[in-house]
């Protein structure tokens, strides 16, 4: 359709235009009110047919919408919409997380505004506090996700706080405790003093920061040789206050004579007398090859700690102060401590000169604070038992990751897992389900609250700490389904488990996606939680930044929704996802063509409404179903009808695989170009014809209307749903939400090899001399004479095929004359177009003043080649790409693209000029 008159649009059935604003809230209310979110969707659902469910990743109850949430969200409303559709018990679970650590922040940060602390208030009071904060923040994302009208059982909506899930979690601990599974430890956990909490392994997020590699010297306390003291190297100096040996490799023929002669070593400052060692740990290669042994202060230290009976001395508090094991440095924080005692072993002369050196360090994922390795009692799980068959159940496929590569990345970590550190030093949360009697001794987990000992008959006292947010929500795809508490759950899980697929980002693969694996299957017989893993692209600015507020660059989805329409956003993301890990979001390019797209659909819509004043909807319906049925009388027709075909099949295929970027582009293309392009111009003639013919054309445009806008309707669902209520489709049913899905099987029979070709070759055509057209600036109002040379095996049929078209194609290219013959020749003065099997040709004779033409477009072509060549320059320039700003090589590689393609045009319009 390349242009519909306003005044043939005020006709139409639908306002003149798409305002997201007057259409999403009313619609999403009246599916809401109707009941067609849950299962049963009404009584739509087919309960022979296999349900459908999906657990949406709960998200945190301070959480906001992001650009993260608005695409994982847009991914799995399309399945879930798509199922129910489809007839499917469909249930998309959703809820919200309790988060522990983010939430515990919310409520001391409004108290610190009162001036006080969770002390002050007290534990129960302070649990209060967190309570009210979430009946008044925490279902925020949850109305966001309405905005961008989310599918989702909203009236089962759950909460990892609630008491049937809290029994959940309760049975999990006490089984795992009876196992041996769930133990307590003291061992070197990740601590951060901002939180005042342990943190898992995968709960720290490391960055490279520029530090420096201080070299020590540690006196002997006898020399060995000519050996009087030992440099170390470390990156933490103000750790040695803490160390208790040195070790060396045993490989490291430096320190064989200290080794052998039980060296001793006085660490300055702190005068204390600890061992030379050696440990196959040690790199001989890295610093001086000694390195200082803090086993209170880092992981691998306190493992060789373990190996060599080394004394553990703790020398922070919990806000990261040096303690009184620090000795005069005691009272300084960490900051203050390494340039105290730098200085100090500086005034003894007992300090080399620090090299620079850049290093990962760890920081709380939910605060930033630089992450402080301290040696605690913390309760952890034994997580190789677990962890075992969860591998096996991704090698056999039970389990399977879009795209497939994240599988290595959870073999890598699942095959290396460590002990699961669950215990947080906060008050919101799960409480530890394990009691202490202080007169005999008995320690107990148990499923219900205990106060009285049952060995002794005294007061009992239940452990301080809660259970790590990650627990909790490992139990979600079954724990939401009744799981172990509701009578029915047995039976709705036999129903309704596993789940289908879960959509997530990839930075909790570890947190989040293996733990359920790992619990579904310990709980439920070895079932796994669900059968597919989308690992959804990252969203990044358009330079392929991060976005975050430090930056500036970040983007707010509800700003889109009101700027552009939920559907636009909706559409503009699905488009962009690929098999890439990364999404550049750009959205002045992504969200104008978005937006539109819309509003091509809805004028398409509009005019076909307006040409249906007369149509008679139960001539051309089906007796059985009362839906509208097509009728091919013209090869546009047929091809039209054949196209819907191919698309409902590549649907099928497409969404299956989760190509989800793959079929909002085959949408777009049979929209856009297909249906609203082509075949409603196509249409026009045969619409003003006899009474027979008028009604072919009105069935079939609303046949082909009425089936795309339900392939579309997943990923646009408002704009869909406002059409369809309004076009004479004969579909009894309420709702684009519950009409039925198109299959593939259905369409095959329409599938017209012979018309796609006929219908394609017109469209080249007609193609050719509309762009040659706008090349040349020739008006549509001057005839062009037209001669086509179609080639390959069977020229002859493509010669009758098109001139079998050539009333159509004399119509709408405005030709003055049009010619087609396998023996066709190019005319002097001419331009060409080759196409499919097809030489085009249109004669310029006259109109086109070919000397000054190609003079025009050689400077052209040549000042371009220059400024390519300066780009091309920039982009080899090693110096560049290592100084540049990433957003400036990003343009730079953009410009250089967009000259390429000028040049090339550039080169094929004097190739036509000869």
């Amino acid at each position: 359709m390349s242009e519909i008159e306003e005044n043939e649009l005020d006709k139409a059935a639908l306002p003149k235009n798409y305002d997201p604003k007057e259409i999403e809230g009313p619609l999403f209310t009246s599916w809401f009110e109707a009941g067609g979110f849950g299962r049963d969707v009404a009584g739509f659902a087919d309960a022979e047919k296999p349900s459908y469910t999906i657990v949406i990743p709960p998200p945190n109850i301070t959480g906001v919408l992001h650009m993260g949430h608005a695409l994982n969200n847009t991914l799995q409303d399309i399945l879930t919409r798509k199922a129910r559709m489809q007839g499917r018990p469909t249930r998309w679970v959703v809820g919200t997380d309790h988060a522990g650590i983010a939430t515990q922040n919310k409520v001391e940060q409004k108290l610190a505004a009162e001036g006080k602390t969770r002390f002050d208030v007290g534990r129960e009071a302070f649990l209060e506090a967190c309570w009210q904060w979430r009946d008044k923040y925490g279902s925020t994302i949850i109305e966001q996700l309405k905005s961008m009208g989310c599918s989702c059982d909203y009236n089962q909506e759950k909460f990892t706080m609630d008491a049937d899930y809290a029994t959940a979690i309760r049975k999990v601990f006490v089984d795992w405790w009876g196992k041996g599974l769930v133990y307590k430890g003291h061992r070197i956990i990740n601590w951060c003093p901002r939180c005042t909490t342990a943190l898992a392994d995968d709960e720290v997020e490391h960055q490279d920061e520029a530090g420096h590699l201080w070299h020590l010297r540690y006196p002997l306390v006898e020399p060995v040789g000519d050996i009087e003291y030992l440099v170390v190297a470390t990156t933490r100096p103000e750790t040695m206050l803490g160390d208790t040996g040195v070790a060396v490799s045993p490989d490291d023929d430096r320190y064989k004579a200290l080794v052998e002669a039980g060296a001793q070593v006085r660490l300055p400052l702190m005068d204390r007398i600890i061992p030379v060692f050696t440990d196959d740990y040690v790199d001989a290669e890295f610093g001086t090859g000694a390195v200082k042994v803090t086993p209170a202060h880092d992981p691998n230290d306190f493992d060789m700690g373990q190996r060599h009976d080394l004394e553990q001395i703790n020398i922070f508090t919990e806000e990261a102060v040096v303690n009184e094991n620090g000795g005069r440095f005691a009272g300084l924080t960490r900051e203050e401590a390494r340039e105290a005692v730098v200085a100090a072993l500086e005034d003894l002369g007992l300090l080399d000169t620090p090299e620079e050196h850049d290093h990962a360090v760890g920081h709380c994922y939910r605060c930033g604070t630089t992450i402080e390795p301290w040696l605690s009692d913390q309760w952890f799980v034994k997580m190789s038992e677990l962890a075992a068959p969860a591998i096996e159940a991704v090698r056999t496929g039970e389990v399977v990751f879009h795209p497939k590569r994240w599988e290595n990345v959870y073999y890598r970590w699942m095959e290396n897992i460590r002990d699961w550190c669950i215990s947080r030093q906060l008050w919101w949360g799960h409480r530890i389900p394990v009691f202490y009697c202080d007169t005999c001794g008995w320690v107990g987990a148990s499923e219900e609250d205990l106060t009285v000992c049952p060995e002794c008959g005294a007061a009992l006292r239940q452990d301080e700490d809660v259970l790590d947010t990650w627990f909790s929500s490992q139990l979600w795809p079954f724990a939401t389904q009744g799981w172990p508490s509701d009578a029915g759950w047995q039976a709705e899980l036999a129903a309704y488990y596993p789940t289908q697929v879960l959509s997530t980002a990839r930075d909790i693969i570890f947190l989040w996606v293996a733990r359920m694996i790992m619990s579904s299957m310990n709980f439920l017989d070895g079932q796994v939680p669900f059968r597919d893993v989308i690992v959804h692209p990252t969203v990044l600015d358009k330079h392929g930044n991060i976005m975050s507020k430090s930056r500036g660059n970040g983007v707010d989805p509800l700003v889109l929704i009101d700027k552009y329409g939920a559907d636009s956003m909706r559409f503009g993301l699905a488009l962009q996802v690929t098999g890439a890990q990364d999404l550049k979001f750009d959205e002045e390019k992504i969200m104008t063509m978005a937006r539109n797209f819309s509003t091509k659909v809805w004028n398409a819509s509009r005019y076909v409404l307006m040409n249906l004043e007369d149509f008679d909807v139960a001539a051309v319906s089906d007796k059985e179903t009362g839906r509208v049925t097509p009728e091919a009388v013209t090869d546009a027709d047929r091809w039209i009808l054949s196209r819907l075909a191919r698309l409902t099949r590549e649907l099928g295929e497409g969404r299956e695989g989760y190509d989800f970027g793959v079929i909002a582009r085959a949408l777009y293309s049979f929209f856009w170009n297909e249906f609203c392009d082509w075949y409603i111009e196509l249409s026009k003639s045969q619409l003003n014809l006899g009474s027979e013919e008028r009604l072919a054309a009105q069935r079939n445009l609303v046949f082909v209307l009425d089936n795309a806008l339900r392939m579309l309707h997943p990923f646009m669902p408002f704009i869909t749903e406002k059409i369809w209520l309004s076009l004479p489709h004969g579909d009894d049913r309420p709702s684009l939400m519950v009409a039925e899905w198109p299959c593939g099987e259905d369409f095959a029979d329409f599938i017209d090899e012979r018309a796609e070709c006929a219908v394609e070759q017109l469209c080249a055509v007609v193609g050719a001399v509309r762009a040659t057209r706008a090349r040349y600036g020739i008006s549509p109002k001057h005839p062009l004479g037209v001669i086509v040379k179609t080639t390959g095996d069977d020229a002859a049929t493509g010669s009758e095929m098109l001139f079998a078209q050539a009333s159509q194609i004399e119509s709408l290219a405005r030709t003055a004359s049009f010619t087609v013959s396998p023996s066709a020749e190019k005319p002097a003065h001419s331009s060409v177009t080759i196409a499919s099997a097809l030489e085009i040709y249109i004669v310029l004779e006259g109109l086109v003043d070919f000397d000054a033409e190609r003079a025009r477009l050689t400077k052209e072509r040549d000042k371009k080649a220059v400024d390519l060549e300066k780009l091309n320059k920039k982009l080899n320039n090693e110096g560049f790409l290592a100084k540049a700003d990433a957003a400036v090589i990003e343009k730079t590689r953009e410009d250089a693209g967009e000259l390429k393609i000028s040049l090339e045009q550039l080169e094929q319009q004097l190739a036509d000029l000869g």
